[in-house]
């Protein structure tokens, strides 16, 4: 099935796409995403099926500028249980080291970090909004989604957001330059290594208003509890590590155990208390990253067959008949137009 995200990463969708004159129901259809699941927050969506939406919404109704009008309908609040902890910390510092342990809990492809300026400035450190592309593809309309609602939350924060220096995005401009300006109020830059918002130092250590310690010890045994830290969900581990080597040695629960220190028999053991199986979590990455190279690059299906560790190209050709009910060269015909999604 792949990575998924919280619903309520599209709460505002359905009344921007009717807004703009579009039909939700027929998007949402398109991508295989329930209205339902919708109008419930904690409910979650495949975060590939989500993003290309998000593309295609904003192709299909003219408006460039999709992800950053969708921002502005959304507010900390769609974090669910993690927006508790987060607006409850003392300083920024401890909000983003809240962020980044639970980021999972919206979604396992998702994170945020602090790291160097990518610029080299001094003083001055990049608030990152990271997608893993080895789980999903790149999505310009999602990224400027989750910068843009970032900038929201940590002006909503702080009351203003004086130290920002610039914003940060790994694609080129789908809108007016004009329009990001407007939107974060600084110097945008595009073609950047990742997603951030580029800040003072010293923003690091600004308060919160909404500080609250007994509060944010109440949301994080919440969070604790009930989210078992993301590093401990065997599925996902497994996941990972079989992502992490795809196409670069033969993927094995010999050679995925050794990476996570572990018996074989011992993770399969694991894995099937969880209710699948090495071989199945194998074909599920497979899968996802066969539909992101077929659709969403040119590369020969030959090359395709050694990304995805298999070593004839027939046995990519049965492999996508089975997951899709179409041929590798139907599939890339369909293109962006959601099978398999």
């Amino acid at each position: 099935m792949g990575p998924m995200i919280r619903a309520a990463s599209l709460r505002g969708f359905v009344p921007l796409v009717e807004e703009l004159g579009g039909a939700p129901d027929a998007l949402l259809a398109r991508f295989g995403i329930s209205r339902g699941s919708l109008e419930a927050d904690d409910e979650l969506v495949p975060i590939t099926a989500h993003d290309r939406m998000l593309d295609a919404a904003a192709d299909a109704l003219g408006c460039p500028d999709f992800g950053l009008r969708l921002a502005e309908r959304q507010d900390l609040g769609i974090l669910g249980p993690l927006a508790i902890a987060v607006e409850s910390s003392s300083t920024v510092a401890e909000a983003l080291r809240c962020a980044s342990r639970f980021m999972f809990v919206h979604s396992t492809a998702l994170s945020v970090d602090v790291r160097p300026d990518p610029h080299g400035r001094r003083g001055v450190v990049a608030l990152t909004y990271y997608k893993d592309l080895r789980e999903s593809m790149y999505s310009p309309q999602a990224m400027e989604l989750g910068l843009g609602l970032f900038h929201r939350v940590s002006v909503a924060l702080l009351g203003g957001l004086t130290g920002l220096r610039s914003v940060e995005f790994p694609h080129g401009p789908v809108s007016p330059v004009r329009r990001y300006l407007d939107f974060f109020g600084c110097d945008v830059r595009f073609g950047a290594p990742a997603g951030a918002l580029c800040v003072e130092r010293q923003v690091l250590d600004e308060r919160f208003a909404t500080a609250n310690e007994t509060t944010r010890g109440i949301a994080l045994g919440h969070l604790t509890t009930q989210y078992p830290d993301s590093t401990g969900a065997i599925p996902a581990r497994v996941r990972l590590a079989i992502a992490e080597t795809l196409g670069v040695s033969a993927p094995s629960v010999v050679a995925v155990a050794r990476l996570l220190a572990t018996h074989p028999r011992t993770l399969q053991r694991q894995l099937a208390r969880e209710g699948t199986s090495f071989e199945t979590v194998l074909d599920d990455v497979r899968r996802d990253a066969a539909h992101r190279f077929i659709t969403g690059t040119d590369l020969p299906l030959s090359q395709v067959t050694t990304l995805v560790a298999f070593t004839e190209q027939s046995s990519l050709s049965h492999a996508v008949r089975r997951w899709f009910g179409l041929s590798p060269r139907e599939l890339r015909r369909l293109g962006s137009g959601g099978a398999g999604a």
